[in-house]
């Protein structure tokens, strides 16, 4: 097990998922706000990047698993123009905005919004052409569970893009981001969107997530072939790009 597997939203008695589905229900209103603010805006740009991954592989069918509410499915819409997008996330609170942003983009016909558990995903194997993460896998229950079943429904061939956000390893960026993530982001937090638990949670699992090497090597258990990283803003957040072997 994974650290950040054994951290929980409300404590430890109860199921993770069920943790992680009430916690994203009951900021959802308040999450893109403060998601923006967090990162100080950069999020855009960190999609932008694990996007461009995709782009010379032109997929037709994607899954963004964990998709909140919908900026990397709607991103990933309008720079690849894929035939089907399926978003796919827990939270239905989180989905319900998303649904509402996805119709204002005009992309409702592209994307859809499916409630799935990223521990057993109801998709059949090989599906899509592409499997897309952004900010989601740190609060999966099993790691190694959810990525294996990212790889079950890709096609061969096919390509897995995830962005996450990280904790430096350098100085003096590693002092200063853990400062924020402890105190700043939770006090922040509490304040918008009245649950401190919430935000603390968050920041524990991205210092507790494995990154960089290691989480290549978990990809790579996974089945994953051709798995890399690229760290980005002095290594607040990491995109992964991977792909699923053809034989």
């Amino acid at each position: 097990m994974y650290r950040q597997e054994r951290i929980k939203p409300y404590g430890e008695q109860g199921d993770k998922s069920e943790q992680v589905e009430r916690m994203f229900d009951s900021i959802a209103t308040h999450y893109d706000a403060l998601n923006h603010w967090m990162s100080f805006d950069i999020d855009k740009s960190w999609r932008k990047k694990a996007i461009s991954q995709l782009l010379p592989y032109q997929p037709k069918s994607i899954l963004d698993i964990a998709t909140g509410t919908g900026d990397f499915a709607i991103q990933t819409a309008k720079t690849l123009h894929p035939e089907r997008l399926i978003a796919a996330d827990i939270s239905e609170g989180m989905m319900e905005i998303g649904r509402g942003k996805v119709a204002k983009a005009g992309l409702s016909q592209i994307i859809s919004f499916a409630k799935e558990d990223c521990m057993s995903l109801t998709f059949e194997d090989e599906t899509f052409d592409a499997v897309t993460a952004a900010f989601g896998i740190r609060n999966f229950a099993d790691l190694d569970q959810g990525l294996r079943e990212m790889y079950r429904v890709l096609k061969k061939g096919g390509h897995l893009s995830i962005v996450e956000l990280t904790h430096p390893v350098k100085w003096p960026m590693k002092p200063l981001f853990r400062l924020y993530s402890r105190n700043i982001l939770p006090t922040y937090g509490k304040l918008v969107s009245k649950d401190m638990r919430a935000y603390s949670y968050l920041s524990a699992t991205i210092e507790a997530f494995p990154q960089g090497e290691t989480m290549t090597t978990i990809l790579r258990k996974a089945g994953f072939d051709e798995a890399t990283f690229h760290r980005m803003t002095f290594g607040i957040c990491t995109r992964y790009f991977a792909t699923k072997p053809t034989t």
